[in-house]
């Protein structure tokens, strides 16, 4: 049984594509997965599964577009994955508000995209993973998903630095 941290994009954002953790839940635990969690509302799950991890996706996209309606990307890594993605963060952890972890749905080989107007913000693209750095802060920033999504056709989910641990942290206590 592998332990999965999953990602949906999109979901109880500005009021769109509105679904309740506990209805997810069932909704998962309905789906044959083991273990299932969710952590506050906007798509991270941990769950259990003999599959692998398309095949996990494929049955929570198809499950959520059945039941609620809704064509939400699912993106999936396991424990080794979502270490290794913190371990690699290349810029400082001084201050964890302007930290960001982007989940891609697939290995991407470029390294820089065409990005006016970022001023002091930073960014790595490193195979399925973009690391951020917003010094100007997330609300002003134009490291979006939207953006990575558009100059590299991928699915993007980004989660902040204290998301992405407590996932981790969820995930491995269980």
């Amino acid at each position: 049984m592998k332990t999965y941290i999953i990602l949906l994009r999109g979901i109880n954002v500005s009021g769109k594509n509105k679904l309740p953790m506990a209805d997810l839940r069932t909704l998962l635990n309905d789906l044959g997965f083991k273990n299932v969690q969710t952590y506050i509302q906007s798509g991270n799950i941990i769950l259990e599964s003999e599959e692998g991890k398309s095949v996990v996706c494929n049955k929570i996209k198809e499950g959520i577009q059945s039941k609620f309606g809704y064509d939400v990307p699912v993106i999936a890594r396991t424990i080794p994955e979502w270490k290794k993605a913190i371990a690699k963060y290349p810029f400082p952890i001084d201050n964890t508000k302007i930290v960001a972890f982007v989940f891609l749905n697939k290995k991407v080989y470029e390294t820089k995209i065409d990005v006016k107007g970022i001023n002091n913000d930073e960014y790595l693209i490193d195979n399925d993973m973009i690391y951020i750095y917003c010094q100007s802060g997330f609300g002003k920033t134009k490291l979006s998903n939207n953006l990575f999504e558009r100059k590299l056709n991928v699915t993007a989910t980004t989660r902040n630095y204290k998301t992405t641990i407590k996932l981790l942290e969820l995930a491995t206590d269980s």
